[in-house]
């Protein structure tokens, strides 16, 4: 278990929190198409990447891999981030935040679960209240950028709707369909316009077009090198 301080924006007021964070998972296949997703993994399996045993999934990794710095480290050039919207239960509430699933992805063509404990991963400062957004929760969009040699391109846009509604997501990967207190949940991401592939620097937002707010952050990625 740690700590971590977030800034909880209310709309009309903001207020510090420190949540004692103790564990971490992170869901994936998690879009409502399910044609669209079934395709997909055809398609990972016909590259040697094995299905997922459920849809959704819940893997874990460790907590200690959330971070708020605006730098990571990372071995080898084969990782890449992801935007994401991020919940966070604590003591009977659910927050709203917004992350980056960086991953190594060329240990997750062998292992899905190991890759996702090999980087580090960013997460915004803010967080909003879920009750207050779960009425337009749909409308809200992930977006991410790539700076890439220089050239910061747009990397993934899309909204909520194509995402498992949220009671649903949580009932399925936790028994009583709440998340435990200290538990933070990555929610699922949208495809890389122009494919997946590493960057020097990742941006990422969550957009509330209702409220009009939005929760952002970045992160230079210094890549190790691999001796061996």
């Amino acid at each position: 278990m740690f700590d971590l301080t977030f800034i909880v924006d209310a709309q009309d007021t903001t207020t510090p929190l420190t949540l004692a964070i103790d564990q971490m998972v992170i869901a994936g296949w998690t879009g409502r198409d399910t044609i669209a997703r079934d395709k997909h993994i055809a398609e990972l399996e016909a590259m040697g990447i094995a299905r997922p045993a459920t849809t959704p999934i819940y893997y874990r990794a460790s907590a200690r891999r959330l971070t708020m710095q605006d730098r990571i480290e990372c071995c080898g050039g084969d990782s890449s981030g992801e935007v994401e919207f991020v919940l966070i239960g604590w003591q009977g509430r659910t927050f709203v935040g917004c992350g980056s699933d960086h991953t190594d992805r060329k240990v997750e063509a062998y292992n899905v679960t190991v890759s996702k404990q090999m980087c580090d991963k960013p997460i915004a400062s803010t967080l909003w209240e879920l009750e207050d957004v779960i009425g337009h929760w749909d409308r809200m969009i992930l977006r991410s950028w790539a700076t890439i040699n220089g050239e910061r391109v747009l990397y993934q846009e899309g909204t909520l709707d194509a995402m498992l509604p949220i009671a649903d997501l949580v009932a399925r990967g936790f028994e009583g369909g709440r998340l435990p207190d200290g538990c933070a949940m990555f929610g699922g991401t949208f495809a890389a316009k122009g494919g997946i592939r590493p960057a020097d620097r990742f941006d990422f937002e969550l957009e509330d077009p209702v409220l009009k707010r939005t929760i952002k952050h970045g992160y230079d990625v210094t890549t190790l090198p691999v001796r061996g």
